[in-house]
């Protein structure tokens, strides 16, 4: 059963994180954030609840796509260990994305476009966050951009088909277009998606 709610952890920390920090020099990297990132993402960063709603599309969502997956026992290492612990593990490669990286995505799209985004662009390093970025995109009827590490991008042929089929624009970076873009639109962290 796909849950309600996320959990806060920083609720249950032993004292609160620090205040993000800009640097002393250069422009402020908060502003920055403030314009690309969705509000709600933002939002969620500082949120006194442990418990957050999460909106019934995106449940719908993560149902659809095999979420969650189930917990298996791993007999054969409890055995090998043979000191009577039980040990469970998820495996998330069988998942569209091959990782948990859509858990992610998935929302991280669907508040850009109540933010009222018509594209989300990102940046991935092997392609799984890419991937993950690319299917949310074509989940929720947006156009997705990803700019991926250069040497992923000649070397991990599968994984740009994939992003491609989902119909993300993929290109290497850097690149003649990674200025270009970075620009024209605002790239956000590797594991965010930005807001167009």
């Amino acid at each position: 059963m796909v849950p309600h709610y996320w959990y806060n952890i920083n609720v249950d920390l032993p004292k609160p994180l620090p205040p993000p920090i800009d640097p002393y020099e250069a422009d402020s990297r908060i502003a920055l954030l403030m314009r690309i990132l969705p509000s709600e993402l933002i939002d969620q960063e500082f949120t006194p609840l442990r418990y957050v709603p999460i909106p019934d599309e995106v449940r719908e969502l993560y149902e659809r796509m095999g979420r969650p997956t189930p917990f298996r026992r791993a007999y054969g290492l409890e055995k090998a260990l043979g000191n009577g612990v039980r040990i469970y593990y998820k495996f998330e490669g069988a998942l569209p994305t091959g990782s948990h990286k859509l858990n992610t995505a998935i929302p991280q799209v669907y508040y850009a476009i109540k933010d009222g985004a018509k594209e989300v662009v990102t940046e991935t390093g092997a392609g799984q966050w890419g991937l993950a970025v690319s299917l949310a995109a074509a989940l929720l009827g947006v156009k997705a951009t990803v700019f991926m590490t250069r040497n992923s991008y000649f070397n991990k042929k599968q994984r740009v088909l994939f992003m491609r089929t989902y119909g993300a624009e993929v290109y290497p970076s850097p690149s003649e277009l990674t200025k270009y873009g970075r620009e024209r639109l605002r790239l956000g962290l590797t594991t965010q998606v930005a807001l167009v």
